[in-house]
């Protein structure tokens, strides 16, 4: 059960929680978002969307001060009137992910992999196509040793013999957890990231510059790349119904699905009770 009174902190995760599934928003969400703000509470979108999505991602939770992109690699205050602050920007190293690929390749064989390199506006990922990627508009053909030229934001891996969930549990126990973090996000590859990078560490920096205890914090998600900020968090922790059975398990309570504005119904109970 949620605690009396109300969170100092609000973050949530974005597509399969607060998106629907026809990639909108509705209006009904962001009229309860802004509320929110106007009760003094600060509100954060936590998604693994990378910085090449920012404008996306503003347009998706416009009542966001703060946003914790990329898994948590990316942290952008909004708050300042003098324009966005970047607060934290993480990096994974090229030689390091050229490693750990060898490693997983070596134990599940071939991977279709893919890397997030740049964070110009709408900018493509680059590496191996993949019919299962839901965004072919935002994606170009580059060979492996292109993708590893330079340091990335974070990649993507999956292989036709594994279920997304099995080649998690293989690339942990492969992958030390100081030389890269291993989540995914539903779309049927897991996402490497640089070493400490997730979205608690992310919120984490949000909640240290205003001066918030976890324990105050209120999060929703679906996938296991929310599972950090679950463990994180001490409000609440909500999953939507539509969620991974991991995050379920991990949730104080479920809220309905995205599709039916989840998210914006738990927090419109909770600022009117």
């Amino acid at each position: 059960m949620t605690r009396p009174g109300l969170p100092k902190l609000i973050a949530t995760d974005l597509d399969g929680t607060l998106v629907r599934s026809d990639d909108t928003v509705s209006a009904y969400t962001h009229e309860v978002l802004d509320r929110v703000r106007a009760a003094g509470i600060p509100v954060v979108g936590a998604t693994g969307r990378g910085p090449r999505l920012t404008e996306l991602t503003r347009n998706d939770i416009r009542a966001a001060d703060f946003l914790v992109m990329a898994g948590g690699g990316r942290v952008v205050d909004q708050s300042d009137p003098a324009g966005p602050v970047v607060l934290r920007d993480e990096r994974l190293r090229a030689e390091v992910l050229a490693g750990l690929l060898a490693d997983l390749e070596a134990e599940v064989g071939p991977l279709t992999v893919m890397v997030e390199a740049s964070d110009e506006h709408d900018a493509p990922l680059w590496g191996d196509y993949h019919p299962s990627w839901p965004y072919q508009d935002r994606f170009e053909a580059r060979s492996r040793a292109e993708c590893l030229s330079g340091d990335v934001i974070k990649a993507f891996a999956r292989t036709a013999d594994h279920h997304v969930d099995e080649l998690l549990e293989v690339a942990r126990r492969i992958v030390p957890a100081e030389t890269a973090t291993l989540t995914q996000a539903g779309l049927g590859f897991i996402e490497i990231c640089p070493p400490g990078v997730d979205k608690s560490t992310g919120l984490a920096v949000v909640a240290q510059r205003l001066g918030v205890d976890p324990g105050e914090v209120l999060v929703f998600g679906d996938m296991p790349n929310d599972l950090p900020m679950f463990a994180w968090a001490g409000w609440a922790r909500v999953a939507v119904a539509n969620a991974h059975p991991a995050v379920r398990a991990a949730a104080d309570e479920v809220t309905l699905r995205n599709d039916d504005d989840g998210v914006a119904v738990y927090l419109d109970r909770l600022l009117s009770r």
